[in-house]
């Protein structure tokens, strides 16, 4: 049986609000570590103490838009998160029921030729599916050319039903986020990268951890659905490649913050384990099956049953290392989600020790 079929978790280990309100910062989370089948339990701020000088950490730098806006279809009050812009000006988008205390619900898109209008008095109308057959994400057209701008002026950050207030787009910020030339940024923030503070980040750095940058804009989850993840916009720079092939030959640990970042980076390798410059849109999905190339560990949150993110660490961490990790997250009561508690992925090297 898969950990996706096992797995059952209970509402209240949903994190419902951030750290700093639960406690003293947003550092203030708990760290599960995991090599292999060995399972142990720190505080996030003992993260320096888990890696060593000349280990890499891969960074998504992508800002966390303000992605859900207010509107009306035929007079009925409607919200639209804003996941993927394309190519041609058009953007995928995710039609939702507003419900009281502010959260929403889902509700089909469509059909073609439906326009709703949006906070500001722009219009948006629906053209097609995103994928055949499948009603939640559809491409639509903005009468706005800058929605990003739209969205600031009249959005606010996506919620959903399991947090418990409206949060500030700041709340949803990393400290690695950077604005994008052209407005871009992610529907849904690159949360494992939140704990990490400036002071955090310069202990590392002290240590002789290094940081690699690339970036990928997330497109809107679904929490009722078990989907696999659709193309998504991605630049991994020259400089990064470079930094982590060196850190790989001297023998460094690739540790990945976050899935987007392991989707990113794996885009850009290639069957030979280096990796490229490479920029555009990925589609890649990494399985067991398929594996990882550049990357040796992950930083990561806590996936709910249905994610088709579990596949990604699976393929990394093996089946019976993930069921391990995840029994004795339940059983130490971690909490879930972007606001939730933190999992560390490292290679199991004692497993590749020659036996006497």
């Amino acid at each position: 049986m898969s950990v996706r079929q096992a797995l059952r978790v209970p509402d209240e280990l949903l994190a419902s609000v951030p750290a700093e309100e639960r406690g003293a910062g947003r550092d203030d989370v708990r760290l599960m570590v995991s090599r292999g089948s060995a399972v142990s339990h720190h505080s996030f701020r003992q993260l320096p103490d888990q890696l060593r000088a000349g280990d890499v950490l891969v960074v998504n730098t992508s800002q966390t838009l303000p992605a859900a806006i207010d509107g009306t279809l035929d007079g009925t009050p409607v919200v639209v998160h804003f996941s993927v812009r394309g190519d041609d000006g058009r953007w995928v988008v995710e039609l939702r029921d507003p419900l009281p205390g502010g959260s929403t619900r889902r509700r089909p898109g469509g059909p073609a030729g439906t326009v709703v209008r949006l906070a500001g008095g722009a219009r948006l109308g629906w053209e097609e599916p995103l994928q055949y057959g499948e009603d939640r994400l559809w491409w639509a057209r903005p009468s706005a050319r800058d929605v990003p701008g739209l969205l600031r002026r009249h959005g606010r950050p996506i919620r959903y039903a399991y947090t418990r207030r409206d949060q500030p787009l700041a709340a949803h910020q990393t400290v690695f986020a950077r604005p994008a030339a052209d407005g871009a940024g992610s529907a849904e923030m690159p949360s494992a990268a939140r704990p990490f503070t400036a002071e955090l980040v310069a202990e590392l750095v002290s240590r002789g951890v290094q940081f690699a940058p690339l970036v990928l804009h997330t497109g809107v989850a679904s929490t009722e659905a078990d989907e696999t993840p659709y193309p998504e916009r991605y630049e991994v720079g020259a400089a990064t490649a470079l930094l982590v092939n060196a850190a790989k030959a001297g023998g460094g640990r690739i540790v990945a913050v976050g899935t987007t970042a392991v989707r990113a980076l794996e885009t850009a390798t290639g069957p030979d384990g280096l990796v490229r410059a490479a920029a555009g849109w990925t589609d890649l999905v990494v399985t067991p099956e398929r594996g990882v190339r550049a990357v040796d560990g992950l930083l990561t949150g806590l996936h709910e049953p249905a994610a088709s993110h579990l596949l990604m660490l699976e393929a990394i961490a093996g089946h019976e290392a993930l069921t391990r990790s995840y029994a004795e997250a339940l059983r130490n009561l971690y909490l879930w989600h972007e606001f939730g508690d933190i999992h560390l992925i490292l290679p199991d090297e004692d497993a590749h020790l020659p036996h006497c």
